[in-house]
């Protein structure tokens, strides 16, 4: 009896030991919270996930990229302390760090609005060159300091006038436009030994064929054979010209299409080209914006066989108040006080790029690409020495992953358990290191890029459990970081008193918080021997349009959409050659982007002809109050105050109203700007309280 009682014994305690170790063994291995890796040499099942590259591969891996531009989205980065734009500038293109962009794409200025601002052309006019002008030539040279291997990629929103010869196509003269664009290359490499690698045609707008093959020949005629085009950065009708034309088929390199809705069209296979999403996300930055962007990651391949992903923005870097605010990988919108945020696309992008390299190839759809059994997607992508593998898995749930556009369907992801399976020279893969990531939505915390235990594969299988909104990079690889910089400095609120004498510039800088709407600010040298450098309003001409409706009076905002009660004051001087018919401030500005010829809020205008008014628009079609003034040539100072339905406007310190104002008297920006196209130079600017204007003005005139 004691003998058999010791044996149940035994057997109770060698159970309750195997039990206790499959219970720690799995423990051991979890990923996340509740989210848990168990080994397993099961036969496969439908939740099986085979990775197998006995079959060959699918496409080659083109990278993922940010575009800077279209327009003046990355305008606030510029006057970012040094040590804050350096960061930034990390978390974007640092190999191992942050985003680790494989591609940046920049728009070529065309003195044209492209969104939240106008970026100054390399040519005004055709007798001028300069490759001064802008900041994209300064974010490029950083993103190549950072990692040499980065892909550069120049596409044009809109061109100045003058390349339209008269008409307002800028494919007039293919020829001349080709020369324009090449010169654009050219100087790149000559002035910031940078070289292109990609250049698309006219972003979102009419493609011309000619023009395709006219630019393909110019490349190569001037050494640029390696340079390739992207067409048409619309949608996926180039296709059926390049199945139809095999000498536009030789001259494009790879079909760029926006916002695809991560589907290609059969078209667009046909050419056996390459198939880009070479502008997508365009989402709020927040976990939305980063669930969208990790489904987009994968299916744009998945369901599309997409082999670059880019996103509009790079970087949120301009006001709060101007179009699709906070649409990039993360934001910096506080210059004056060094704030920035890295948002959870940062760590999206991660999960990819960390792990792969422009030329990995994609395994074949059912042998590493696919849709999740219970909702989700997976891809599998292979060093091209085949000695590395690379798996990122999204579970992405619909209403937590929306982007802007376009519309997303209706789907479900459920918790499931799925089994990876690995095989071909897979099959000897014993261990994959994993980064994980959990979006936080109903109050609860992100989960972001976190390193969790290595799993084990035991004959090429190993069991993972899966939840919702959840990213996982499962890899071979060594490498990973989550970068990490101490906090930035505190937000602070746009600073009042401002001001800016602009002598602090280099010549042919672009002031740095003035963003140009319509038109294109510029420092030059003034003629006048009191007034040093001076911000020239530099467009001479319409330029042709990337937005609809959008020529209007030029016009630069500056400062905080919320701003009501404000004094602003500035120098002006208009030349005698190639002037513009008049100069205005104005304070509570209520939009920019494609709308601002719409823009309301109470402008004071002073004419060349020696009339001044104070109008409620920029179009000046509610007018409150307009009169004469004696205009001279030179500098003049024009001042404006407003506070609720008051304003008080002075030129060179003489009173010219004092008047009740009303009709739409919203908050808005500061801003200056010309009554037409042509020079105008400004000097001295300043915003202040209107406490402080008043004190000003009454050493003048009491108003008060």
């Amino acid at each position: 009896m004691q003998q058999k009682a010791f044996g149940l014994t035994w057997t109770s305690l060698i159970l309750s030991l195997i039990i206790f170790v499959i219970i720690k063994t799995s423990k051991s291995n979890q990923l996340g919270y509740k989210d848990q890796y168990l080994v397993s040499n099961t036969s496969r099942t439908d939740q099986d996930l085979v990775f197998d590259d006995f079959l060959g591969f699918g496409r080659t891996f083109d990278g993922v990229g940010g575009l800077s531009g279209g327009g003046a989205t990355s305008k606030l980065l510029v006057n970012y302390p040094l040590q804050q734009q350096n960061e930034i500038l990390d978390f974007l293109f640092k190999p191992n760090f942050g985003a680790s962009l494989q591609i940046l794409k920049v728009e070529i200025g065309g003195d044209v609005q492209s969104t939240d601002g106008t970026e100054a052309s390399h040519m005004h006019n055709d007798w001028d060159e300069n490759y001064e002008r802008g900041y994209e030539w300064w974010i490029m040279t950083e993103a190549k300091k950072r990692n040499p291997n980065i892909k550069l990629y120049g596409l044009p929103w809109g061109f100045p006038g003058w390349i339209g010869q008269g008409t307002r196509s800028p494919f007039a003269k293919v020829n001349v436009t080709a020369d324009y664009i090449v010169r654009w290359v050219n100087g790149a490499k000559t002035h910031y030994n940078l070289s292109i690698d990609y250049i698309g045609i006219w972003n979102e707008k009419k493609y011309d064929i000619t023009y395709i093959k006219v630019l393909r020949e110019m490349l190569n005629q001037r050494g640029f054979q390696n340079v390739m085009i992207i067409a048409a950065d619309k949608k996926w009708e180039i296709a059926v010209d390049i199945e139809q034309d095999p000498v536009l088929a030789s001259s494009v390199h790879a079909i760029g299409c926006h916002y695809p809705g991560t589907y290609s069209t059969q078209e667009a296979l046909n050419t056996n080209k390459q198939l880009w999403s070479s502008e997508d996300y365009s989402t709020f930055n927040d976990e939305v914006g980063g669930g969208c962007w990790a489904r987009i990651l994968n299916q744009n391949y998945v369901n599309g066989l997409m082999t670059s992903t880019i996103s509009w923005n790079l970087l949120a870097s301009y006001y709060q108040g101007l179009p699709y605010f906070r649409d990039g990988l993360m934001t910096a919108i506080n210059p004056w006080s060094g704030y920035y945020e890295v948002n959870t696309p940062i760590w999206m992008t991660a999960h990819t790029t960390q792990f792969t390299s422009i030329g990995w190839r994609y395994l074949k759809h059912d042998s590493g690409v696919g849709k999740l059994p219970q909702g989700g997607s997976y891809v599998g992508l292979v060093s091209p020495d085949g000695t590395d593998l690379t798996i990122v898995i999204e579970t992405m749930t619909r209403n937590h992953s929306k982007c802007i556009r376009p519309y997303l369907p209706y789907y479900e992801v459920k918790p499931q358990q799925v089994t990876i399976t690995l095989k071909g020279s897979l099959v000897n893969v014993t261990q994959l290191n994993v980064w994980y990531s959990k979006l936080g939505f109903n109050s609860s915390p992100d989960i972001v890029f976190e390193k969790q235990k290595p799993i084990q594969l035991i004959n090429g299988h190993a069991q993972i459990n899966l939840g919702l909104d959840e990213v996982v990079t499962l890899t071979t690889l060594m490498r990973g970081q989550k970068g990490y910089y101490p906090q930035p400095p505190q937000q602070k609120s746009f600073p009042l008193p401002y001001s800016d004498n602009f002598e602090a510039y280099r010549i042919s800088e672009e002031p740095f918080l003035l963003v140009p709407q319509i038109g294109s600010l510029e420092i030059i040298k003034s003629q006048s021997p009191l007034h040093g450098q001076v911000a020239r309003q530099t467009i001479l001409y319409p330029p042709i349009e990337w937005c609809p409706f959008s020529l209007s009076f030029p016009i630069a905002v500056i400062g905080n959409i919320s701003w009501s009660d404000l004094f602003i004051q500035i120098e002006f001087e208009i030349p005698e050659i190639n002037g513009t018919t008049g100069v205005f401030i104005a304070t509570r500005v209520d939009t920019g982007g494609c709308t601002t010829f719409i823009a309301q809020g109470i402008f004071f205008f002073l004419l060349k002809d020696g009339s001044y008014i104070l109008a409620n628009d920029l179009a000046r079609t509610k007018v409150w109050k307009q009169g004469l003034f004696r205009y001279q040539p030179g500098f003049h100072k024009v001042s404006l105050l407003t506070q609720g339905t008051q304003a008080i406007g002075f030129y060179d310190d003489q009173l010219l109203f004092n008047t009740t104002v009303s009709g739409n008297l919203s908050q808005g920006f500061a801003a200056i700007g010309t009554d037409s196209f042509g020079w105008a130079d400004f000097d001295n600017l300043l915003l202040t309280s209107q406490a402080d204007g008043i004190a000003i003005l009454n050493k003048y005139h009491e108003i008060v």
